[in-house]
């Protein structure tokens, strides 16, 4: 099976170790450190990164659009919450944005798991009438996106006439769409919807059964593909990787402390409280997913870890590639150093998987 790598871009250099994921004070453009950092992923090899969204972040499809500039082959998932403009308008804009870039963008669906960041932009919806809408959203946008006749749609949420967009994406037959949410509402609208499902990095056993729910629940005839985040922790030795880790974890902990963050509070999105919930029953699963991060932060997300030299931490990424997961999402604690130091990793486990291509054709002749 094809293994793809995503990364994730911030338009400024920040990251747990000197802000609290989901404060006010992340709207920072810096040109030149977007640049750098894009560039630094496409040098690395990943094939698309992760542009994020939360109610105080700059636009996530004007930051592609400017990401795509300075870049020449990366690919982009672009991170959306439905609800806050129509879906035809989102539609059209998605398309024009895949003709610019030259089919080089994904949408990456995110409905929302936390309450206070969705009022913050007028939404008091709670979570499974967010699920609703999603659902009723993407129907919308996915018949804009093939429609070669205006339609009419009429739901709980959304009512149009005539539908129509002359402006086709240019990725056929539409913009890959990939879909985020562990709850059952979350479930059922991402099998019916979505090409790739995402997951947080719990432990094999744990994707595996989310695997196994979100197959489940596909309609017939629906195949989807699986992805696994999470946070690479890389030492020339693994005595060094450790090290590496205690201290990141230091950090975070006097960080919090520092502006006050009450450690004990439960987070709302259920793929997080099953992050602190594998981080309450053990710190180390399988070889080296490590989950004392999550712990700390609240699992605000991904935030658990594999801990090691490339090599270890190539052959723990493969371990996920063989339970199922045909797309990984790396992203570092120090962000552009880390995308720069994960080229070795990917370069590792492309190669063991080409490897094993061969072996199976081999086989089979």
């Amino acid at each position: 099976m094809p293994i793809e790598f995503i990364g994730a871009i911030r338009t400024t250099p920040v990251s747990e170790l000197n802000s609290i994921p989901g404060t006010l004070n992340e709207d920072i453009i810096d040109k030149d450190y977007l640049r750098e950092f894009a560039q630094a992923h496409e040098k690395s090899d990943f094939d698309r990164v992760l542009v994020a969204y939360r109610s105080s972040s700059p636009d996530s499809f004007l930051v592609t659009s400017y990401a795509a500039s300075v870049t020449e082959r990366l690919g982009f998932m672009i991170a959306h919450r439905p609800g806050f403009v129509a879906p035809t308008l989102a539609a059209r804009t998605a398309a024009t944005l895949d003709h610019f870039t030259n089919g080089r963008i994904a949408v990456h669906i995110i409905t929302g798991g936390n309450d206070a960041d969705q009022q913050r932009d007028g939404d008091w919806l709670d979570h499974d009438n967010r699920y609703r809408r999603t659902d009723e959203y993407l129907e919308i946008v996915r018949r804009i996106w093939t429609s070669d006749t205006p339609f009419d749609y009429e739901g709980e949420f959304y009512h149009v006439k005539d539908a129509f967009a002359a402006i086709k994406p240019l990725q056929k037959p539409h913009i890959p769409l990939y879909f985020g949410g562990a709850s059952g509402s979350a479930v059922n609208v991402g099998a019916k919807h979505s090409n790739v499902y995402a997951l947080w990095g719990e432990p094999i056993a744990g994707v595996k059964e989310r695997i196994a729910e979100v197959n489940a629940a596909l309609p017939p005839g629906r195949s989807i593909r699986f992805s696994v985040s999470l946070r690479p922790i890389l030492g020339a030795t693994e005595k060094q990787a450790w090290e590496k880790a205690h201290n990141i974890l230091a950090r975070i902990q006097e960080l919090r402390q520092e502006v006050k963050v009450d450690p004990l509070t439960r987070p709302q999105a259920v793929g997080s409280q099953r992050l602190v919930d594998f981080a309450a029953k053990g710190e180390i699963y399988d070889k080296r997913l490590w989950t004392p991060i999550a712990a700390a932060t609240g699992a605000a997300g991904n935030t658990t870890a594999l801990v090691g030299t490339p090599e270890q931490v190539a052959e723990a990424l493969l371990d996920y590639y063989d339970a199922g997961v045909t797309t990984l999402l790396i992203r570092g604690f120090d962000p552009l150093q880390d995308a720069i130091d994960y080229g070795e990793v990917i370069s590792l486990v492309r190669a063991e998987v080409a490897r094993r291509d061969r072996q199976a054709v081999s086989v089979a002749n």
